[in-house]
Protein backbone atom coordinates (compact mmCIF):
# COMPACT_ATOMS: atom_id res chain seq x y z
CA UNK A 1 0.00 0.00 0.00
CA UNK A 2 1.38 3.44 -0.94
CA UNK A 3 0.73 6.49 1.25
CA UNK A 4 -0.03 9.70 -0.64
CA UNK A 5 0.56 13.29 0.49
CA UNK A 6 -3.21 13.58 0.92
CA UNK A 7 -3.19 10.64 3.32
CA UNK A 8 -0.36 12.26 5.28
CA UNK A 9 -2.29 15.53 5.56
CA UNK A 10 -5.36 13.65 6.76
CA UNK A 11 -3.33 11.89 9.43
CA UNK A 12 -1.97 15.26 10.59
CA UNK A 13 -5.52 16.63 10.70
CA UNK A 14 -6.57 13.72 12.90
CA UNK A 15 -3.62 14.47 15.16
CA UNK A 16 -4.58 18.18 15.37
CA UNK A 17 -8.25 17.39 16.05
CA UNK A 18 -7.73 14.54 18.49
CA UNK A 19 -8.96 14.86 22.07
CA UNK A 20 -5.59 13.38 23.06
CA UNK A 21 -3.76 16.45 21.73
CA UNK A 22 -2.40 18.02 24.94
CA UNK A 23 -3.95 21.47 24.65
CA UNK A 24 -6.43 21.23 27.52
CA UNK A 25 -9.66 21.86 25.63
CA UNK A 26 -11.45 19.35 27.88
CA UNK A 27 -10.80 21.63 30.90
CA UNK A 28 -13.03 24.48 29.67
CA UNK A 29 -16.80 24.60 29.26
CA UNK A 30 -16.88 28.07 27.61
CA UNK A 31 -19.87 29.24 29.63
CA UNK A 32 -21.81 25.99 29.29
CA UNK A 33 -21.34 25.03 32.95
CA UNK A 34 -22.99 28.23 34.18
CA UNK A 35 -25.79 27.92 31.60
CA UNK A 36 -26.60 24.42 32.82
CA UNK A 37 -26.22 25.30 36.52
CA UNK A 38 -28.65 28.20 36.01
CA UNK A 39 -31.09 25.99 34.08
CA UNK A 40 -30.77 28.03 30.89
CA UNK A 41 -30.19 24.71 29.14
CA UNK A 42 -31.21 21.44 30.73
CA UNK A 43 -31.69 18.69 28.15
CA UNK A 44 -30.42 17.33 24.86
CA UNK A 45 -32.63 19.54 22.68
CA UNK A 46 -31.56 22.71 24.46
CA UNK A 47 -27.88 21.72 24.31
CA UNK A 48 -28.30 21.23 20.57
CA UNK A 49 -29.77 24.74 20.21
CA UNK A 50 -26.99 26.24 22.38
CA UNK A 51 -24.22 24.64 20.31
CA UNK A 52 -25.89 25.22 16.96
CA UNK A 53 -26.21 28.93 17.75
CA UNK A 54 -22.50 29.12 18.57
CA UNK A 55 -21.57 27.36 15.34
CA UNK A 56 -23.61 29.73 13.17
CA UNK A 57 -23.14 33.00 15.07
CA UNK A 58 -19.67 32.65 16.60
CA UNK A 59 -17.52 29.93 15.03
CA UNK A 60 -18.69 30.83 11.51
CA UNK A 61 -18.27 34.57 12.08
CA UNK A 62 -14.98 34.67 14.01
CA UNK A 63 -12.88 31.51 14.31
CA UNK A 64 -13.32 30.12 10.81
CA UNK A 65 -12.67 33.41 8.98
CA UNK A 66 -9.56 33.91 11.15
CA UNK A 67 -8.43 30.37 10.31
CA UNK A 68 -8.89 31.03 6.59
CA UNK A 69 -7.21 34.45 6.66
CA UNK A 70 -4.21 33.16 8.63
CA UNK A 71 -3.69 30.24 6.29
CA UNK A 72 -3.97 32.55 3.27
CA UNK A 73 -1.46 34.94 4.82
CA UNK A 74 1.04 32.09 5.19
CA UNK A 75 0.43 30.91 1.61
CA UNK A 76 1.19 34.44 0.40
CA UNK A 77 4.40 34.56 2.42
CA UNK A 78 3.27 37.32 4.78
CA UNK A 79 3.67 35.78 8.26
CA UNK A 80 3.97 39.23 9.89
CA UNK A 81 0.24 39.71 9.25
CA UNK A 82 -0.53 36.87 11.66
CA UNK A 83 -0.05 39.31 14.53
CA UNK A 84 -2.96 41.51 13.46
CA UNK A 85 -5.28 38.51 13.14
CA UNK A 86 -4.11 37.21 16.51
CA UNK A 87 -4.83 40.61 18.08
CA UNK A 88 -8.27 40.70 16.42
CA UNK A 89 -9.41 37.32 17.68
CA UNK A 90 -8.14 37.95 21.23
CA UNK A 91 -9.84 41.36 21.30
CA UNK A 92 -13.08 39.64 20.30
CA UNK A 93 -13.15 37.50 23.46
CA UNK A 94 -15.90 38.98 25.59
CA UNK A 95 -14.86 37.68 29.00
CA UNK A 96 -11.63 37.01 30.84
CA UNK A 97 -12.51 33.30 30.86
CA UNK A 98 -13.08 33.08 27.10
CA UNK A 99 -9.76 34.83 26.50
CA UNK A 100 -8.04 32.44 28.93
CA UNK A 101 -9.56 29.46 27.12
CA UNK A 102 -8.17 30.71 23.82
CA UNK A 103 -4.69 31.69 25.01
CA UNK A 104 -4.16 28.69 27.29
CA UNK A 105 -5.00 26.30 24.46
CA UNK A 106 -2.99 28.39 22.02
CA UNK A 107 0.10 28.36 24.22
CA UNK A 108 -0.26 24.61 24.77
CA UNK A 109 -0.49 23.95 21.03
CA UNK A 110 2.50 26.27 20.46
CA UNK A 111 4.58 24.13 22.84
CA UNK A 112 3.61 20.98 20.93
CA UNK A 113 4.50 22.57 17.59
CA UNK A 114 7.79 24.06 18.81
CA UNK A 115 8.74 20.62 20.09
CA UNK A 116 8.34 19.35 16.52
CA UNK A 117 10.51 22.12 15.08
CA UNK A 118 7.71 24.08 13.42
CA UNK A 119 8.26 27.82 12.95
CA UNK A 120 5.45 29.68 14.73
CA UNK A 121 6.21 33.32 13.78
CA UNK A 122 5.56 34.41 17.39
CA UNK A 123 7.88 34.98 20.34
CA UNK A 124 7.57 32.43 23.20
CA UNK A 125 6.26 35.06 25.65
CA UNK A 126 3.42 36.26 23.40
CA UNK A 127 -0.20 35.33 24.02
CA UNK A 128 -1.37 33.35 21.02
CA UNK A 129 -4.87 32.36 20.00
CA UNK A 130 -5.55 28.66 19.54
CA UNK A 131 -7.15 29.20 16.13
CA UNK A 132 -4.05 31.08 14.90
CA UNK A 133 -1.79 28.24 16.03
CA UNK A 134 -4.17 25.76 14.42
CA UNK A 135 -3.79 27.68 11.15
CA UNK A 136 0.02 27.63 11.42
CA UNK A 137 0.02 23.87 12.00
CA UNK A 138 -2.49 23.20 9.20
CA UNK A 139 -0.52 25.24 6.69
CA UNK A 140 2.79 23.68 7.72
CA UNK A 141 1.33 20.20 7.23
CA UNK A 142 -0.29 21.21 3.91
CA UNK A 143 -3.84 20.66 5.08
CA UNK A 144 -6.35 22.56 2.94
CA UNK A 145 -8.45 25.27 4.59
CA UNK A 146 -11.74 23.40 4.09
CA UNK A 147 -10.31 20.26 5.65
CA UNK A 148 -8.68 22.19 8.51
CA UNK A 149 -11.99 23.95 9.18
CA UNK A 150 -13.73 20.58 9.50
CA UNK A 151 -11.12 19.42 12.00
CA UNK A 152 -11.27 22.64 14.00
CA UNK A 153 -15.07 22.56 14.26
CA UNK A 154 -15.10 18.88 15.15
CA UNK A 155 -12.55 19.39 17.92
CA UNK A 156 -14.61 22.25 19.38
CA UNK A 157 -17.89 20.33 19.12
CA UNK A 158 -16.49 17.16 20.66
CA UNK A 159 -15.19 19.10 23.67
CA UNK A 160 -18.50 20.88 24.16
CA UNK A 161 -20.57 17.70 23.90
CA UNK A 162 -18.17 16.02 26.32
CA UNK A 163 -18.74 18.87 28.78
CA UNK A 164 -22.52 18.57 28.36
CA UNK A 165 -22.29 14.81 28.95
CA UNK A 166 -20.79 15.48 32.37
CA UNK A 167 -22.95 18.47 33.31
CA UNK A 168 -26.54 17.78 32.21
CA UNK A 169 -25.77 14.84 32.44
CA UNK A 170 -26.26 13.11 29.11
CA UNK A 171 -25.82 9.43 28.34
CA UNK A 172 -23.26 8.29 25.80
CA UNK A 173 -26.01 7.44 23.31
CA UNK A 174 -27.45 10.96 23.61
CA UNK A 175 -23.96 12.43 23.17
CA UNK A 176 -23.41 10.44 19.99
CA UNK A 177 -26.83 11.51 18.69
CA UNK A 178 -25.91 15.15 19.37
CA UNK A 179 -22.63 14.79 17.49
CA UNK A 180 -24.48 13.31 14.52
CA UNK A 181 -27.30 15.87 14.59
CA UNK A 182 -24.90 18.82 14.66
CA UNK A 183 -22.65 17.67 11.80
CA UNK A 184 -24.74 19.51 9.15
CA UNK A 185 -24.38 22.68 11.24
CA UNK A 186 -20.59 22.34 10.93
CA UNK A 187 -20.85 22.25 7.14
CA UNK A 188 -23.20 25.25 7.16
CA UNK A 189 -20.78 27.19 9.37
CA UNK A 190 -17.86 26.47 7.03
CA UNK A 191 -19.89 27.57 4.01
CA UNK A 192 -20.99 30.77 5.79
CA UNK A 193 -17.40 31.65 6.71
CA UNK A 194 -16.05 31.20 3.19
CA UNK A 195 -16.48 34.78 1.97
CA UNK A 196 -16.29 36.86 5.17
CA UNK A 197 -13.62 39.58 4.65
CA UNK A 198 -11.21 40.67 7.39
CA UNK A 199 -13.12 43.89 8.12
CA UNK A 200 -16.33 41.95 8.81
CA UNK A 201 -14.87 39.37 11.17
CA UNK A 202 -16.50 39.36 14.60
CA UNK A 203 -19.17 37.72 16.72
CA UNK A 204 -21.51 38.75 19.51
CA UNK A 205 -23.43 36.28 21.66
CA UNK A 206 -24.40 38.21 24.81
CA UNK A 207 -25.78 35.23 26.74
CA UNK A 208 -22.59 33.26 26.12
CA UNK A 209 -20.47 36.20 27.31
CA UNK A 210 -22.62 36.61 30.43
CA UNK A 211 -22.52 32.88 31.19
CA UNK A 212 -18.74 32.83 30.83
CA UNK A 213 -18.25 35.94 33.00
CA UNK A 214 -20.52 34.60 35.74
CA UNK A 215 -18.83 31.22 35.62
CA UNK A 216 -15.65 32.98 36.80
CA UNK A 217 -17.22 33.38 40.26
CA UNK A 218 -19.53 30.36 40.28
CA UNK A 219 -19.39 28.71 43.70
CA UNK A 220 -18.93 25.12 42.55
CA UNK A 221 -17.22 24.27 39.24
CA UNK A 222 -16.06 21.19 37.39
CA UNK A 223 -14.42 23.22 34.64
CA UNK A 224 -11.55 25.68 34.67
CA UNK A 225 -12.06 29.43 34.95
Amino acid sequence: MSISSTDTSMLRLLQLSSVSLPVGGYAFSQGLEYAIDSNWVSDEAQIQQWLQMQLSQSIAQLELPILRLCMQTLIEGKPSELEQYNALVLASRESKELRLTDTAMGEALARVLRNQGIELHFKPAEQISFVVMFAVAAQHWKISYATAALGFCWSWLENQVSAATKLVPLGQTQAQRLLGTLQPAILEAINSAEDIPADEVGACLPALAIASALHETQYSRLFRS
